[in-house]
């Protein structure tokens, strides 16, 4: 598995520790900015690594903003994108097993590391239960691809 990993200013700090932790782990990754905490735009940020999801260079993404709200909902309106912003175990978990969600979204002002560490885990370690879920997977698709 390789994953794609970007952030604005406000989660370079965390966008740092979780390029640390799948160090460490040794997980393939690509960083795809910022490289510093210097200002920058979220949706930037967030095309930039979806689309090496899209094209299948890299499996999965995680994407750190102040809040991860607004870097989840930039993540969303790209085409295959089903980014999730969590903050919770659960929730990182369960947006996998039922949404097949391929970018985990997390809030560096919302979350401490050791927490944020722990949902990369979750989100990288579960996989899609597929069954009944697959047809609410496709619904979400066929909403992307509608007019």
């Amino acid at each position: 598995m390789k994953i794609a990993i970007g952030s604005d200013h406000a989660g370079f700090p965390l966008k740092e520790a979780i390029r640390k932790h799948l160090d460490e782990k040794g997980i393939e990754y690509t960083d795809c900015g910022v490289y510093e905490a210097v200002s920058s735009d979220y949706p930037v940020q967030a095309k930039l690594t979806c689309e090496k999801i899209v094209s299948g260079e890299c499996d999965r993404g995680i994407l750190c903003c102040g809040t991860g709200i607004g870097i989840s909902m930039a993540a969303n309106k790209i085409k295959g994108i089903r980014a999730a912003c969590c903050s919770d175990y659960f929730g990182a978990k369960y947006t996998r097993l039922h949404n097949d969600a391929n970018v985990l979204c997390l809030g560096a002002r919302v979350i401490g590391e050791g927490s944020a560490l722990e949902l990369v885990d979750v989100f990288l370690n579960t996989e899609f239960e597929g069954g009944r879920h697959q047809r609410r997977v496709n619904m979400i698709s066929e909403l992307e691809n509608s007019d």
